[in-house]
């Protein structure tokens, strides 16, 4: 048995079920989305997670699987600017297509008792009082406008808060950084809304970064998607890869095209560490996230660091 089996338990057997249907007639088109559970096990915590740029329900399954078969329930929706879908900029809806996405993720958490009736095996098994979101790149910001952030306006101030208090912890992966100066020109021009403040991001979360992630995005380095973590307030922690671009090892998939540094055991720290993140956030004095950090010490050391405000 590995050290990461000790601290965070021997994984047990998933069920996942797609596409679970929920109605969005303002949306244009209803919310489809996949929801990956533990078989066994009661009062089980909720996670969402919002997919990157283009993906879909369909995608992340190293890290779906592994944290549902580490006792969560796992809520993926497909979010209007998956490839699936085809909507082009022409589209009325693309502009908001950042708030549609924050919508998804609420609608879901509106629509718990719909999930739990259509998933086999589900009803009453919620522990609704415990619901964490987790986010790859702009599913990242996306969550990060649940934990607090805000998208700066035109004006230079802050917009509307679209917090959610239903959600007490969060996961940012590769999540981008601050806009104005720092976006570059492509983006300024065709992302405006990529201009986030941070100061009021105050639920808990761990942000996860590569220090090799050189977005075209932006003008500034890898460091850019640090800014979630250094501009909002604590508590918070930040686990920075050494050697990571933007998809972590390749958490989007297995084998997927577009993970240019493809490493299992880069994408198993990560597996290990929000899991153990996200069972410490939910659950007050649980001691996972100490616990696991000390296992793995070594590969902590060698493969990246871990900051904690």
């Amino acid at each position: 048995m590995s050290n990461s089996d000790v601290a965070a338990g021997a994984p047990t057997p998933i069920v996942s079920v797609s596409p679970v249907t929920l109605p969005a007639a303002d949306r244009g088109e209803d919310l489809q989305i996949r929801i990956s559970a533990p078989v066994v096990g009661r009062e089980l915590p909720i996670l969402i997670f919002s997919h990157g740029f283009g993906k879909s329900m369909r995608a992340y399954a190293p890290l779906v699987d592994y944290w549902a078969a580490h006792g969560f329930v796992v809520a993926q929706p497909t979010h209007l600017d998956s490839r699936t879908l085809n909507i082009t900029p022409d589209d009325p809806r693309h502009p908001e297509i950042w708030r549609f996405r924050v919508a998804d993720l609420k609608r879901m958490l509106d629509h718990l008792d719909l999930i739990e009736a259509t998933v086999p095996g589900l009803a009453g098994r919620l522990d609704r009082g415990r619901i964490a979101a987790a986010g790859h790149s702009w599913g990242g910001q996306t969550v990060g406008m649940l934990l607090g952030a805000r998208v700066i306006g035109a004006d230079g101030l802050p917009g509307e808060n679209m917090s959610d208090a239903r959600v007490t912890a969060g996961v940012l992966l590769s999540t981008t950084g601050t806009g104005g100066a720092d976006l570059s020109p492509f983006a300024a021009e065709h992302f405006p809304f990529m201009s986030p403040s941070f100061a009021e991001m105050t639920t808990p979360a761990l942000v996860v970064a590569g220090d090799k992630d050189q977005s075209p995005l932006s003008v500034r380095g890898p460091d850019w998607f640090t800014d979630p973590y250094h501009l909002s307030p604590g508590p918070k922690s930040l686990l920075t890869l050494h050697g990571a671009e933007h998809s972590l090892g390749g958490v989007a998939g297995y084998t997927v095209t577009e993970t240019t540094d493809e490493s299992p055991e880069r994408v198993a720290l990560v597996q290990q560490l929000t899991t153990a993140y996200l069972r410490s956030a939910l659950y007050p004095g649980d001691d996972t996230w100490v616990t696991v950090r000390a296992a793995l010490r070594d590969d902590i050391d060698r493969l990246g660091q871990i900051s904690v405000k």
